[in-house]
């Protein structure tokens, strides 16, 4: 095995009552959170077995459940990596990716990559957005399909190699009865691949991984249940909102959240259909976060890095300068990134576990996140300089004027998203 997923502790029973600072945990020898039986569908269990199976890769040990793990709310779960730039090793001794890894949650409603009435571009999937859903018309699946192939991650040499390994697991029985029989056929790997990867979103769209149970959404349908509309909470309203789940204070930092903080307007407290919200707009923006010098991706072999230390991450415009018909939306959206789900922002296997926050990992609290958004422009602050120094969103962040209790208020709101 090539690397050693530890964590500081590891949940036990059915309460997740946390043992502080006596296991290790090996992500890429767990088979996933227990769930009573029947609770996933058939196709959603077969996703299941193909995200922890961490013999789909070369050499075999890295599971998606390396980079995604439920411990720490579908991310990254290795403390010593966070701390550098939550960037991870792939199944190759060595060998990193460049970004760290997004949460794998809460990302099923992303659309199909396009342009919006605004000339923004939404949906896709991955910080960049080239998963666009175009092949398969579901962003999330074509997601899936990337990881295994990629050199820096799980290191597969083709779909065959990948639907190879699936026809000989102990769950191709399951594989056959949800898609079939012949359905891992040789002679034609793409058609299986891709059907590995329709399942693999299907568990990603589960109630197992999205479940909904966090101490907002009790507050949340508790305002549904009363006609109250969460997004459209301010000062002046805030009483009809009051009793109904959250405490005083953490109501003050999601009213901050709405407004001052103007957190919402791209974290947005919209419902998705008759769900509660998912704190995304789906959409791409360069916050101005500076480079991350402890990203390894800057020490990779010019294969994979041809500019090495000099290396700049354009986000979403160094996809689009690729692609015959975007190019000329390249240079408007240099640096840009997707924006996360804040679902689970806080979720830890032990207090004090470091997490990385932000697509290079330069951030590894809440409190540093909010501060910066807060005071990024502000003349004073010290903080260094973008990495992209265009299309710097200061619309929306820079110089909020929150105070420092403010900041604290908005990140007691954000725990509160923290699934149970």
């Amino acid at each position: 095995m090539n690397k050693r997923i530890l964590c500081s502790a590891v949940l036990v029973s059915a309460l997740a009552v946390v043992l502080v600072g006596l296991f290790s945990v090996d992500v890429r020898a767990t088979s996933g959170p227990k769930k009573p039986a029947g609770q996933l569908s058939p196709l959603e269990e077969l996703g299941k077995r193909l995200f922890f199976d961490a013999k789909l890769s070369v050499p075999e040990g890295q599971s998606c459940a390396v980079c995604h793990s439920p411990l720490v709310g579908w991310t990254g779960p290795d403390e010593a990596a966070n701390k550098q730039a939550g960037v991870y090793e792939g199944a190759v001794k060595s060998r990193f990716g460049n970004r760290k890894p997004p949460a794998s949650a809460y990302a099923g409603d992303s659309p199909r990559f396009h342009i919006d009435q605004e000339g923004e571009f939404v949906g896709g999937m991955f910080w960049d957005g080239r998963a666009t859903g175009e092949t398969l018309g579901d962003p999330l699946a074509e997601q899936a399909m990337g990881p295994f192939l990629n050199p820096l991650e799980q290191n597969c040499p083709d779909a065959a190699y990948i639907v190879s390994a699936v026809r000989r697991s102990d769950y191709a029985g399951l594989f056959h009865k949800v898609w079939g029989p012949g359905s891992l056929d040789a002679k034609d790997p793409q058609a299986a691949y891709e059907k590995i990867a329709r399942s693999i979103a299907a568990y990603e769209r589960s109630a197992e991984v999205n479940p909904f149970s966090s101490k907002f959404d009790d507050f949340w349908r508790k305002a549904a249940a009363a006609k109250l509309d969460v997004a459209d909470i301010t000062e002046a309203n805030a009483a009809r909102f009051e009793n109904l789940g959250l405490e005083a204070r953490e109501l003050e930092g999601l009213i901050l959240f709405a407004g001052k903080g103007k957190c919402a307007a791209c974290h947005s407290l919209d419902s998705v259909g008759r769900k509660p919200p998912v704190f995304t707009d789906f959409k791409y923006d360069n916050l101005g976060v500076p480079r991350n010098p402890k990203n390894p991706f800057y020490r990779m072999a010019k294969e994979f890095n041809p500019d090495g230390k000099d290396w700049v991450d354009p986000g979403l415009g160094g996809y689009l300068r690729e692609q015959a018909g975007w190019t000329t939306f390249a240079a408007s959206n240099m640096g840009k990134h997707k924006v996360p789900t804040l679902r689970n922002a806080d979720r830890r296997p032990a207090p004090g576990f470091v997490k990385a926050f932000m697509h290079n990992g330069c951030f590894t609290t809440l409190e540093e996140i909010v501060r910066f958004y807060n005071t990024r422009d502000k003349a004073g602050a010290r903080w260094p300089a973008p990495e992209v120094m265009a299309n710097i969103n200061t619309a929306e962040m820079g110089n909020l004027g929150l105070t420092p209790e403010e900041e604290g208020l908005i990140v007691l709101f954000l725990k509160t998203l923290t699934d149970r």
